[in-house]
């Protein structure tokens, strides 16, 4: 549970007491990191790329997200002023917790296993195309702000390819219930009756996967966003309306 403490109102920006920390750990061990006073988005997309450069890596490693992260979350509830405290961490990397207290100067967070459907054999299938993150550097480096916005100029992400998979889609939702079942039902039922074409949708829970939702700069669910073919489109929190979900995909 997030740990709290009264703390003294304090009207300066930034608050060095309140920051996000995000950790991107490799399998053998090496270790990138950030601490952001201005709690900014795409922070896991800004480590693989720091990543990809300190190793020589051919593409950025987004495999390892969200499996060998940590997350830790410092804010002040604004209502009572309390500094309260939300750490995260996945099993993969539970065993550094340790020198994360040490990099995010807190001896006494307490780590919540991070609720994962990590594949192991998934994971290992990137041995031999990224010898480097299985391999022992001796590396933890810091990734400043300044330096992320850097990384995001001169390493834009490389543009997937989807030519030949048909329509290719993603649907951001906020957690499992019967809302999410609706809009599921009513999608598949509109692109079966309506699409008549090959089409792959992938549902992606926001709460499961912030990163995810950070990559795509999703704002708000459930948002629909087509792909392929070209051009990219999206619809938000209309997906129960047929006609302007046609007129997005196609």
């Amino acid at each position: 549970m997030p740990s709290s403490q009264p703390v003294s109102p304090n009207l300066s920006s930034p608050d060095p007491s309140l920051f996000k920390g995000i950790a991107l750990f490799t399998p053998g061990g090496d270790l990138v990191y950030c601490i952001d006073l201005h709690k900014q988005t795409r922070w896991h997309l800004q480590l693989c790329l720091f990543l990809q450069e300190l190793l020589g890596l051919a593409e950025p490693p987004h495999f390892l997200v969200p499996c060998f992260t940590a997350t830790v979350d410092h804010w002040r509830d604004p209502r009572s002023q309390t500094l309260t405290t939300f750490a995260e961490i996945y099993p993969y990397v539970a065993r550094h917790q340790a020198l994360l207290n040490a990099l995010f100067g807190s001896a006494d967070l307490d780590w919540q296993p991070a609720r994962h459907d990590c594949d192991p054999l998934v994971i290992a299938a990137y041995r031999q195309q990224f010898p480097q993150l299985w391999q022992t550097h001796d590396l933890v480096a810091r990734l400043q702000p300044t330096q992320a916005a850097a990384h995001l100029l001169s390493s834009p992400l490389p543009a997937p390819d989807f030519s030949g998979q048909g329509y290719v889609m993603r649907l951001f939702v906020s957690g499992s219930n019967s809302a999410t079942e609706r809009i599921l039902t009513a999608l598949h039922q509109l692109l079966e009756s309506e699409l008549h074409q090959p089409y792959t949708l992938k549902v992606i829970d926001v709460r499961k996967h912030p990163e995810l939702a950070e990559a795509d700069q999703i704002t708000a669910t459930p948002t629909l966003i087509k792909l392929w073919p070209k051009p990219v489109q999206r619809i938000v929190g209309e997906i129960d309306d047929p006609l302007k979900l046609l007129q997005v995909i196609r």
